[in-house]
């Protein structure tokens, strides 16, 4: 079983003909490799490699290569695959730099360019494959499949004449089949739940947009909420849009959310950034060997959000762009920074086609903060699975639920524009630490979602009661749908009959996550249709239920109002 879209998004993305990509070791490394690494947007042409610098020592170690894959090539005992060689040798090669100077080959390296593009060309469905078949989880709204109307639910048997199913059947596969050229037309046998015969859709293939912005609504009638998963080409003008329409709504104070975001574009990063912060000061600067790629980036616009409260929420997923963000709003004390350490990456990636279509992702400098800090990690080059493991190791020492556990380093240590300690060499240290909620984290809940147990259910209840709640406006759709104890009861007999074993003890810990997980599946597959934006919002207000660090961000905006006029100051987190 797998889960799957026709366009490529990670992190935690709901939108798309999208996919997860399948967990070889090349693509279980592609989300590092794509979000985490890649701060800058920059890009680079053949000068790069011009200059006389080192040309002799270049040369020789190009002719030592060149002697040794020929030898290979002509005289060793077997066939071998020359390709295969050389990106191994590159990838070992890079091993002994950053952990993220980063090859890819063109396969991968087209994937990972698609997480940070605006869109792509398909026919705009999220589907999931399970038991060797294709299932339509949700059309994407506004999209060609739900114009010829393909709904939730629907099995995908053929596409054109080919059949797609059986047990080699693969997100690979699915992309392929139903991404191409937009103008082009695909079609589609779609068995449907309760009908016998199939039907047949034929679909143009269109643009299908990407957003980044997962969220933008307003909480209570002066506090907004918006959430931004990863920088990408249209981070910004999404941005500015939900921005606005907060405002237009009465919003006088923001919570963002930038957890689980691996980051992107700086420039994307820096533009949002000065829609907080007023004047021309300092937002980050880049440093590295060559000049030609140092550069300091100051506030330059009057934003639309440079007064009132903000509280801005990270944690170990927030990396790169994302820590551009919150660094430079935490510098500067305009923002109350909220949650857990995040995930210290300070280095700047600039991207560079090579001519078979792969990529180098090559670390070209670092970025600091405006007070001075690099917030990078350590690393030792060669060690990179040391460095992956930073994280397991974070957890171990206890660091996601007791905020003492952060082990700052003495002598990275800056002072923020009202004198205000902050630490370098390690990620952002948040102002207001609030430990991870697994209080409903279990085994059985895993094994819930590792057979999609409760995506399945969603989609079922949704189908069954379609009619019912799209007559519905959400708050009347949130008083009225309840999970009970019916229904949960069938899920877990379902859950059963695919091979999972019951326990009770672990069950009872996770049921209200469950009813909430399950809930927020069915308000985005109703209220989502529609929405030309992206938004999944109601989805994010039933999940703001169960989600404990969101909930006790709300109650800090006395803190940030104190924070913004230079009223309330510590040097070490507090502990709640």
């Amino acid at each position: 079983m797998e889960v799957g879209q026709d366009f490529n998004h990670e992190p935690g993305g709901q939108k798309g003909t999208r996919g997860r990509i399948h967990n070889d070791k090349a693509t279980v490394r592609l989300p590092m490799l794509l979000g985490i690494t890649l701060a800058g947007g920059m890009l680079i042409g053949a000068t790069f490699f011009g200059g006389a610098k080192s040309l002799n020592t270049i040369g020789r170690g190009y002719t030592k290569y060149r002697e040794i894959l020929q030898l290979i090539e002509n005289n060793y005992v077997d066939t071998v695959n020359t390709d295969e060689l050389v990106d191994y040798s590159i990838e070992k090669m890079l091993e002994k730099l950053d952990p993220h100077t980063a090859y890819m080959n063109p396969q991968d390296a087209v994937a990972a360019r698609a997480q940070l593009e605006g869109g792509f060309d398909g026919i705009g469905v999220e589907f999931n494959i399970y038991k060797d078949t294709v299932y339509v989880v949700t059309p994407i709204s506004g999209g060609p499949s739900e114009t010829a109307g393909i709904m939730s639910g629907d099995k995908i048997i053929k596409v054109d004449n080919t059949p797609l199913a059986g047990s080699n059947i693969e997100n690979s596969t699915v992309f392929k089949a139903l991404r191409g050229k937009r103008g082009t037309d695909v079609k589609l046998t779609i068995l449907r739940k309760g009908e016998k015969e199939p039907k047949v859709f034929t679909i143009t293939r269109d643009r299908i947009p990407t957003y980044s912005v997962d969220a933008a609504y307003m909480v209570d009638a002066k506090t907004g909420y918006l959430k931004i998963n990863r920088f990408s080409e249209t981070t910004y003008d999404e941005f500015k849009t939900a921005l606005a329409s907060l405002k237009a709504q009465g919003m006088t104070q923001l919570l963002m959310d930038l957890r689980n975001n691996p980051g992107g574009y700086m420039d994307r990063a820096t533009s949002i950034a000065d829609e907080f912060i007023a004047g021309n000061k300092l937002l980050v600067y880049t440093d590295g060997k060559d000049n030609r790629y140092d550069r300091q980036t100051f506030a330059r616009i009057a934003g639309q959000f440079e007064e009132g409260p903000l509280v801005v929420l990270v944690d170990e997923g927030s990396a790169s762009a994302s820590e551009i963000v919150a660094g430079a709003l935490q510098d500067h004390d305009r923002a109350l920074i909220v949650g857990r350490r995040s995930f210290g990456k300070g280095l700047v990636q600039m991207p560079v086609q090579l001519s078979d279509g792969s990529e180098l992702r090559l670390t070209i400098s670092r970025y600091y903060t405006p007070s001075g800090r690099s917030i990078q990690k350590p690393y030792l080059p060669g060690k990179e699975g040391d460095y992956e493991k930073d994280l397991e190791l974070r957890s171990k020492r206890g660091e996601y639920y007791i905020a003492d556990s952060i082990k700052n380093d003495p002598s990275k240590r800056f002072k923020t524009e009202h004198g205000r300690v902050v630490y370098g060499g390690g990620g952002i240290t948040p102002d207001y630490f609030i430990p991870r909620d697994s209080s409903w984290q279990t085994n059985y809940l895993v094994q819930l979602y590792g057979k999609n147990i409760i995506r399945e259910f969603a989609i079922e209840y949704t189908n069954d009661n379609r009619k019912k709640l799209e007559k519905l406006p959400f708050a009347e759709f949130d008083k009225a749908v309840l999970i009970d104890d019916e229904q949960m009861v069938r899920l877990v007999k379902g859950a059963s009959a695919e091979g999972i074993k019951f326990n009770e003890k672990e069950y009872s810990r996770s049921k209200n996550y469950i009813r909430t997980q399950i809930k927020a599946l069915v308000a985005r597959y109703i209220y989502q249709k529609g929405n030309k934006g992206g938004l999944n919002n109601e989805y994010f207000k039933v999940m703001g239920e169960a989600d404990d660090t969101y909930q006790k961000a709300l109650k800090l905006f006395d803190r940030a109002t104190k924070l913004e006029h230079g009223m309330f100051t510590y040097n070490q987190p507090e502990r709640k």
